[in-house]
């Protein structure tokens, strides 16, 4: 009886590793999501989980949500100086029901439909058009236009 819970123990501290890691992950997505594009359509809102989700399979960016999210000058709300924190309660939980809907059905979708259910079509990058004109936007390829914002990805 001791040496299974003594392994329960062993077991305990991976999971629960584990479950907070999945816990942060759909935080850091809701939060992409909900500064990023709450005043998109649904899709424009899918659209940025899937760039964070797309980044984060890539080989070019970190293997985390969170590492994606918060990697230097990558979305403009992590450094605007202004607070993260979501105030609109509304657009909050619909941004953590699209970040749970993605987060827990990303691969699955990916490979049941070889990426065809990303409506960003691959895409790694956006921007609004309306609000700038990035260099480094001459240098990828359009693959959808939603809402506000123009998707891309590398040629």
């Amino acid at each position: 009886m001791k040496q299974l819970a003594f392994l329960m123990l062993l077991i305990a501290g991976p999971v629960n590793a584990l479950a907070q890691a999945i816990k942060d992950d759909l935080h850091c997505l809701a939060l992409n999501i909900y500064h990023e594009a709450r005043g998109e359509p649904h899709e424009g809102q899918l659209a940025v989980a899937y760039v964070t989700m797309n980044r984060m399979v890539s080989h070019r960016y970190p293997n985390s949500v969170c590492g994606v999210v918060w990697q230097r000058k990558q979305f403009s709300w992590t450094h605007d100086g202004r607070s993260d924190r979501p105030r609109d309660k509304r657009a909050w939980r619909r941004s953590q029901r699209i970040a749970s809907y993605i987060y827990n059905n990303y691969f699955r979708f990916m490979q049941i439909t070889k990426g065809a259910m990303d409506v960003t079509r691959g895409a790694l990058y956006y921007y609004a058009p309306r609000l700038a004109n990035p260099k480094w936007a001459k240098f990828k390829v359009a693959t959808a236009q939603i809402g506000a914002h123009l998707f891309l990805k590398d040629s």
